[in-house]
């Protein structure tokens, strides 16, 4: 294990939970304005995680007032501040770019039952 990637461990945040593509997720993100600072929450589906270790990032896409708004947070940054995962998404792909073509009840994705339920 060479120096580089024993740095770039130590950097890496606890307390990310697992997700994936297709689900909805909570990113709560500080937002600088002016000279305040405060905390902004983004609510969406997952369409692509990539990357990995300090790097890795992921796109979340939902519809605000009738337009698809995608925004990139990088996981392991000082301005994500946390993430929760609200509903689990049933998908066969990794990346789901064809989601915004799709408008209204065409990009609902299947929600994962519970188990025990």
């Amino acid at each position: 294990m060479n120096v580089i990637d024993v740095l770039n461990r130590e950097q890496l945040k606890d307390g990310i939970p697992q997700f994936r593509a297709g689900d909805t997720v909570k990113v709560y993100s500080k937002v600088l304005e002016g000279g305040k600072e405060r905390t902004q929450m983004f609510e969406g589906v997952v369409i692509v995680r990539k990357g990995g270790g300090a790097g890795e990032s992921i796109t979340v896409r939902r519809i605000a007032h009738g337009i698809g708004v995608e925004k990139t947070f990088l996981l392991q940054s000082p301005r994500v501040e946390r993430i929760e995962v609200g509903k689990r998404g049933v998908v066969s792909r990794s990346r789901l770019f064809y989601l915004s073509e799709k408008v209204g009840k065409a990009a609902r994705i299947k929600e994962k039952k519970a188990k025990g339920s």
